[in-house]
């Protein structure tokens, strides 16, 4: 098993090289065993494709380091997350602009709706306001992230997170308070 590791975090690696020069739809599997000096019969026995490539690396560097934390509201949770892009800016601001099939995008997006899902559960009380309102602040989550990431002069991950929050919080009291929000 270790040898296994070893392999796809050089393959990871190799991708995250290339990534800091070509586009990623610029990259294809022979590229990334290239720059790895390995062949592609070893890409392919780790991985379906390039874009499974991206979804481990996060997986690996990111997601399976969460703990849960039952005294948590979520926002420590996006914080991590987003320190963790902010370190890593200049692969993720690439990796969350992949569209299509297997996208990081569309990974990253299922893995915040899930964990959303339970927070809101938890809000709504309701399975189907639940599931919407996941949806709907992941899509917004994931266009913040990719505007942040991009900008020329990203702020702090804590700053960033800190805006969401206080939007969050401001439509929290105006929905207790019974004020239309237009």
């Amino acid at each position: 098993m270790a040898d296994s590791n070893i392999t796809k975090r050089a393959l990871a690696d190799g991708l995250k090289e290339l990534m800091e020069h070509k586009a990623f739809a610029k990259i294809s599997v022979g590229d990334i065993c290239e720059t790895c000096g390995m062949n592609r019969k070893s890409f392919y026995y780790h991985f379906r494709d390039k874009y499974d490539l991206v979804n481990w690396i996060f997986y690996t560097e990111f997601v399976h380091t969460l703990n849960y934390r039952p005294e948590d509201n979520g926002w420590n949770h996006l914080t991590d997350v987003c320190r963790y892009f902010y370190d890593n800016k200049r692969f993720y601001s690439k990796a969350l602009k992949i569209e299509g099939q297997n996208s990081f995008r569309d990974y990253f997006h299922d893995i915040l709706e899930s964990i959303l899902l339970e927070y809101l559960k938890l809000y709504f009380g309701n399975e189907k306001d639940s599931e919407f309102a996941a949806e709907f602040f992941s899509d917004a989550v994931i266009c913040a992230v990719i505007r942040w990431l991009t900008s020329k002069e990203p702020e702090p991950a804590e700053v960033f997170t800190e805006h969401i929050h206080r939007c969050m919080k401001g439509v929290k009291i105006n929905n207790m308070t019974g004020n239309v929000i237009e």
